[in-house]
């Protein structure tokens, strides 16, 4: 049972590692299945997500999703959707069957997350640049209120080329915003290229948020533990906003990302014989036997 102020039981290390590689084999089964979504960025950010909804640090009720004093989490990079997909079926907001109808016609799954077609997204997002401004509207809302929830907002790196990312970032830091955290996802690669190429003056992210006034961490994205260690971290900062710099890699370790030196396969699904590549190489990554259902 859930406790009734929505504090989820915390899965132990091994448990969050067992759910990450499910769930990593969920994304890449899913977008696949749909011929279309974007898998390596997906899997760049879920171990981050199995941690925030599985290791203790969210309150949420999946039976409740408007409860007013749930956590919030918002996702500007929404290309990544299929990533939270796979942890709110997890979470119990719907049934995990339905993942396999990623993208079709009618299904409430649509390629980039709409809050008005699935109960549980806190924004529909996908034009990148917003998310971090209707964070800071949670957030700033949730002092008006005089409620203690807390606002996440997952960022991509290459989003941060966006003009309103540093906009949000100013007002957070003015209004001493410190129920507000943001994960930037920096998986180093955007749709066109390396994003230290694209636009090379972004880099390095951590001094620009510390400029800023943001209180700002700088962790492995893979490290499940370094993970928790950070959001722990930041839910004890008093009187200004926090920033935690998460160092990923589109489909670590998996074959077909790993061997596209362009942007490691953003916005492409696997077709099947890579599938099958892929499955066995992350199932062997965590020491699990291939063919797991």
């Amino acid at each position: 049972m859930m406790a009734e102020n929505g504090n989820r039981p915390r899965r132990s290390l091994d448990e969050l590692r067992q759910t990450s590689w499910r769930l990593s084999r969920q994304i890449m089964k899913m977008t696949t299945d749909a011929g279309s979504g974007h898998p390596s960025s997906s899997l760049s950010a879920i171990d981050t997500l199995t941690a925030l909804y599985f290791g203790g640090i969210m309150r949420y009720h999946p039976e409740r999703p408007q409860w007013p004093d749930r956590d919030r989490f918002i996702l500007s990079k929404g290309h990544g959707v299929p990533a939270l997909y796979a942890v709110m079926a997890e979470a119990g907001y719907f049934d995990p069957q339905r993942l396999m109808t990623l993208r079709e016609l009618n299904s409430p799954l649509e390629g980039h997350p709409n809050m008005r077609a699935l109960p549980g997204l806190e924004a529909s997002t996908g034009s990148l640049g917003q998310g971090l401004s209707i964070g800071l509207g949670h957030a700033l809302a949730a002092r008006l209120d005089g409620r203690d929830y807390r606002v996440y907002v997952m960022l991509g790196d290459g989003e941060a080329d966006e003009g309103q990312v540093w906009e949000a970032t100013m007002a957070a830091s003015k209004f001493d915003v410190d129920n507000l955290t943001a994960i930037l996802d920096y998986n180093q690669y955007q749709q066109t290229g390396p994003v230290a190429e694209v636009m090379p003056s972004l880099p390095p992210f951590a001094d620009k948020w510390r400029v800023f006034g943001w209180h700002v961490l700088e962790i492995d994205g893979h490290d499940l533990q370094a993970i928790l260690e950070a959001f722990e971290e930041v839910r004890q900062v008093r009187d200004r906003p926090q920033m935690i710099v998460a160092h990923t890699l589109k489909g670590k370790g998996l074959s077909p990302f790993e061997d596209n030196d362009v942007n490691r396969m953003h916005g492409e699904t696997l077709d099947e014989e890579q599938l099958e590549v892929a499955l066995s190489e992350l199932d062997a990554r965590y020491g699990y036997v291939a063919g797991v259902k």
